[in-house]
């Protein structure tokens, strides 16, 4: 009996492509509505890794998922194409005020811990490595030497689809509408997937790798998922000034910029307020005008002649719980996985969160990395995972 995975987006078919890896001839159908994945988060996210964060779990799914970028080519080839994903290792750099110092530094040990290659620098030091800053106000840096960067997460999701293609995994192009479950001693069990075209795949797992969309599937089985689209714009930025060695700067304001061709792009998150759930996918320009272009003006001079040249939104599918993934059972369903709420983070963890999920469906466990951390059960149980460093 096959094993379904609802959504054909990175998260998808990550674990499509590692089930079919690890145990050649596993039967498995992803089920994407969309094949041109025009709205899909992979195809609409500014595609970054960092080893800077400040749980165990998420740098150990980033020391991981950078390795596994590195080797695209050589782990993704497929009948003699070798994909290409631009990675470029700049590097994230976190600014931080008085106020942020203390919390930046905890960070920084935790990080050595792992062996993540960060230095922290003084302002002294960021003036001599990067004098197109103005910094004024800040106390203290957090580099990523190696280890972090941007890509073209597109280009993953198209690698992974078509290696996993190549490894007998079926797409189908429809749209999941429900679930045939029967509960036994309490537990649900999904005896299959109802399609929209009317088709119902029996299933042994079903996978909701739904993005945004994850509530309403787990909302089929009667599980509530604090899952959620949260509109994040991106925009696209020209400026006369140069800034060498740019890495992915994270302001003092939670804005964040990095380069992109000869440009750059750069975002922010949403005041609470502001932050509705599934905005439409319209991108915020007046943001630009009102906040971002100050911002970074004061804190890069060069940038006083930055121009817009376009934007565009996309939905972080976003866990209000505590901003972290949701990965693995929930207690009331015996085959219902869960690769849910990475908030922003789905690309860079999906090689890690593929390849655990493929082992715990495969075996009944998880072989390499422990993702039990992003258990569901802690949300039952009201212990937030807490991750400081969320953009």
């Amino acid at each position: 009996m096959p094993i379904i995975i609802i959504g054909g987006g990175v998260i998808g078919s990550a674990i499509a492509y590692f089930l079919t890896l690890q145990q050649p001839g596993c039967d498995v159908v992803v089920v994407e509505r969309d094949p041109t994945y025009a709205t899909a988060s992979s195809a609409l996210s500014a595609s970054s890794i960092r080893q800077q964060f400040s749980t165990d779990i998420n740098i150990q799914i980033s020391a991981y998922g950078i390795g596994f970028l590195r080797n695209v080519g050589l782990l993704l080839a497929c009948h003699g194409d070798v994909p290409d994903i631009g990675l470029h290792e700049g590097g994230y750099l976190y600014l931080a005020t008085q106020a942020g110092e203390a919390t930046l530094r905890e960070n920084h040990a935790l990080q050595k811990q792992h062996g993540a290659d960060v230095a922290l620098l003084s302002p002294q030091r960021l003036a001599e490595r990067f004098p197109w800053l103005a910094l004024q106000d800040v106390v203290l840096g957090s580099l990523g030497l190696s280890g972090e960067g941007w890509f073209d997460g597109y280009l993953l999701l198209a690698a992974l689809r078509k290696k996993a293609q190549s490894q007998g995994v079926r797409y189908v192009t429809d749209e999941a509408v429900g679930l045939d479950a029967a509960s036994s001693d309490g537990v649900l069990h999904v005896n299959a997937v109802h399609l929209q075209s009317g088709a119902v795949l029996p299933c042994r797992y079903a996978v909701n790798a739904g993005g945004p969309w994850a509530a309403a599937i787990a909302g089929w089985a009667g599980i509530d998922l604090p899952v959620v689209g949260k509109r994040r714009t991106v925009f696209n930025l020209a400026s006369p000034a140069a800034l060498p060695g740019c890495p992915l700067l994270i302001d003092t304001s939670g804005i964040w910029l990095r380069p992109e061709g000869k440009g750059f792009i750069c975002g922010f998150a949403p005041d609470a307020d502001n932050d509705a759930d599934f905005a439409p996918l319209e991108p915020e320009y007046s943001a630009f005008e009102d906040h971002i272009w100050p911002t970074l003006a004061e804190r890069i001079p060069g940038f006083e002649a930055l121009r817009m040249q376009g934007a565009w939104a996309g939905y972080y599918e976003m866990n209000t719980f505590d901003h972290n993934a949701i990965v693995g059972l929930h207690p009331a369903c015996d085959n219902l996985v869960f690769a849910n709420g990475f908030s922003g983070h789905g690309l860079q963890q999906c090689p890690a969160v593929g390849r655990g999920l493929a082992e715990w469906m495969l075996t009944g466990s998880y072989q390499s990395l422990d993702l039990s951390p992003l258990s569901i059960h802690r949300i039952a149980q009201n212990q937030p995972l807490l991750e400081k460093n969320v953009i």
